[in-house]
């Protein structure tokens, strides 16, 4: 077969393997969030008019910190791989630590003009029951992972 017509075939491939790929992670993400839900409407003890007034803020606020650690803070620990920092030199690493810092800031910030969006929605208790809640809900589906994954022997 001449290489013309199997090229434009693998990227076709290759693509649809991409796509794929997305949309798993994607429908993950979903049905993450619908846990999340879920977990946090039993925990907070929302009211209608609470609930009408939180999702919203809380849906924005989570896809821009999920947006900031999936695409800046994943790239730069990308870099960090133990060859990349026997290698990397001062200058680089001062650069990349920098950046680092500076995404972390952002999420800090991103995380402190949220609770000023809450406080005129929710009484400060329900936003530290916020707080606890969202580590509990992380560290039961952190659990949750750990036990479905098999193990390595």
């Amino acid at each position: 077969m001449n290489i013309k017509k199997i090229l434009p075939i693998l990227l076709l491939l290759t693509s649809f393997n991409f796509y794929a790929q997305g949309e798993r992670m994607k429908e993950k993400r979903e049905q993450i969030k619908a846990l999340k839900v879920a977990f946090f409407t039993t925990e907070l003890d929302l009211t209608a008019n609470e609930s009408e007034k939180f999702w919203p803020i809380y849906n924005r606020f989570d896809d821009k910190q999920f947006e900031i650690r999936h695409t800046k803070i994943k790239a730069y620990m990308s870099r960090m791989n133990n060859d990349a920092l026997d290698t990397m030199s001062d200058k680089d690493a001062a650069i990349l630590l920098n950046q680092i810092e500076n995404a972390d800031e952002e999420v800090f910030l991103l995380r402190k003009k949220f609770i000023k969006d809450l406080k005129p929605i929710l009484p400060a208790v329900k936003i530290l029951k916020l707080r606890k809640s969202e580590e509990n809900f992380n560290r039961k589906l952190l659990h949750q992972y750990r036990d479905r994954t098999p193990k390595k022997e």
